[in-house]
């Protein structure tokens, strides 16, 4: 990884790498729970975008935010697969039997099955919201901030441009 990483591409701010870094920092916060630095530093180094960006904008899902964007999440993907079992908008409950806290040992296999129901209702709204809501997030992260920077870049020549012709002419 030493060679990879001392490439100057990834570290410099430039319009395009860092608008790929902050995209794909914003895709992998928003895609998957664990694992996010470490995913979009391997995306970043492979596509050469900015580096810091890319890990700094997983940020995006921190523990103020993780409950607001999974419950939007869930509710996209469970409009998009036009499911109206659950017409109280409410997520289901989790009913785990009550053999489940046999201290037997004998009823953690009914506990894990109802663990298992319980992930397959909530668990394809959320997975498929959840990608969607990644991916256009990282586009409109990628658009929004290639738009800034170029703005920025347009100002400053601008200004230099204009200070230019202002001594000139005196």
């Amino acid at each position: 990884m030493g060679p990879a990483l001392l490439q100057p591409r990834l570290w410099r701010f430039s319009r395009r790498g860092t608008s790929i870094g902050l995209a794909l920092g914003v895709f992998f916060g928003l895609l998957i729970p664990l694992a996010q630095i470490p995913c979009s530093a391997a995306a970043a180094i492979v596509l050469r975008a900015n580096l810091p960006a890319a890990m700094a904008s997983t940020l995006v899902t921190n523990p103020v935010t993780f409950g607001p964007i999974y419950y939007a999440a869930y509710r996209l993907g469970r409009w998009m697969l036009g499911d109206p079992a659950h017409a109280d908008d409410e997520i289901p409950p989790m009913d785990v039997p009550l053999e489940a806290a046999d201290p037997s040992g004998t009823g953690w296999l009914s506990a894990l099955g109802a663990v298992v129901d319980y992930a397959s209702t909530v668990g394809k709204p959320l997975v498929l919201g959840l990608a969607v809501l990644a991916c256009a997030c990282g586009l409109l992260t990628y658009w929004l901030s290639s738009a800034v920077l170029a703005w920025r870049v347009r100002r400053q020549r601008h200004a230099r441009v204009s200070a230019r012709l202002g001594t000139a002419k005196a």
